[in-house]
């Protein structure tokens, strides 16, 4: 599947495109094939050397990506969504709206559902495809009232005793006035803090931007899987350069500290299980991609089934209190200076 959005270092795959376009279109006219074998150009073969020069092209281009390049590629606007993976991979949604206060926020979407024939909870970020419908779903960014939707959800799964499946998409939570005046960093810190006690199964998936508190208001779970091309960050990196070096235009730069990829969110153990995405990346197939991670969940539920409940959010506790734990007690002092 070809890209309707190249990004700049997609070009040279997208040119190939093009030109593979133009010998299909070649070879359907009977005339200009007759014309071209005329001249001993046979336009299938052609197709098939052009088919070969752009999957090695693409293949090179993949082997070299920088962090900038894979937060390109998380942000992709042809990316499956939640919506997406929930229509591929569940049955029976009964999508759930409200936080039960005072709105509903699109930014989060979720509900009842059926996975594998198996009683389930699932939520998560959705962004959008076009400008309007990015504007009604606030670019994935959730409002205070979408981390208390979540939150019913997550209660609804605790209380009917159904596993919770969640899909992590957002660049970040709302960040202004409004939000702060409605209780985000409130509403953020109390998700966490129920996550962390919840008696039901958690399997967190990464399936695009995990961006900051907006992220982990969802992904406290048992078990993380992250796709290949997904990026989990504290920071979007344009804000961090902004605040770092004043400079937004660096965001390159920032990606590489920030250490954002799927193999550094595994290095640090952030994530269980990075899933490979095929070739190009998910917008490239999402039905590929939705199969990978489909088996994946499932692999993820069966072995938490089969843990008791208290031992479950024992082992969640001890997991979190594990990231971020320094082996050497001098760098901790090598970054803090202590009056």
């Amino acid at each position: 599947m070809t890209s309707s959005s190249p990004l700049d270092f997609e070009q040279p795959i997208a040119e190939l495109d093009g030109l593979i376009a133009e010998l299909k279109q070649l070879a359907q006219d009977p005339a200009a094939d007759a014309e071209a074998r005329g001249r001993g150009m046979d336009i299938t073969a052609e197709i098939a050397k052009v088919e070969a020069l752009r999957q090695n092209k693409l293949r090179q281009i993949f082997r070299n990506l920088t962090p900038w390049n894979e937060v390109q590629i998380a942000r992709h606007t042809d990316r499956p969504y939640t919506l997406d993976y929930i229509r591929l991979l569940f049955t029976d949604f009964m999508e759930l709206h409200g936080d039960r206060i005072n709105s509903d926020d699109p930014a989060i979407v979720g509900g009842l559902a059926y996975f594998e024939g198996r009683p389930v909870v699932v939520l998560g970020h959705q962004k959008g495809r076009d400008l309007k419908e990015r504007q009604y779903r606030n670019f994935g960014s959730p409002r205070p009232a979408g981390f208390r939707k979540a939150l019913r959800l997550m209660k609804l799964a605790e209380k009917f005793r159904r596993p919770l499946i969640v899909f992590v998409d957002t660049p970040a939570a709302e960040a202004n006035l409004r939000a702060e005046e409605d209780g985000v960093s409130r509403a953020i810190a109390v998700n966490l803090f129920e996550m962390s006690t919840l008696r039901t199964p958690i399997v967190v998936a990464v399936i695009g931007e995990g961006g900051s508190g907006g992220a982990l208001a969802l992904a406290l779970g048992d078990r993380t899987v992250m796709l290949e091309h997904a990026i989990y960050s504290v920071i979007p990196p344009e804000s961090c350069a902004a605040i770092l070096f004043n400079d937004r235009s660096r965001a390159p730069e920032a990606a590489v500290a920030l250490k954002l990829t799927a193999q550094d969110a595994l290095s640090l153990g952030l994530v269980d299980e990075v899933l490979p995405e095929p070739l190009g990346g998910a917008h490239r197939d999402n039905a590929a991609t939705a199969s990978t991670l489909g088996a994946a969940i499932s692999t993820q539920l069966a072995a938490l089934c089969g843990i008791g409940i208290d031992a479950l959010v024992v082992r969640r506790y001890e997991r979190f209190r594990r990231m971020g734990q320094w082996d050497d007690p001098s760098a901790v002092d090598s970054l803090v200076k202590v009056p």
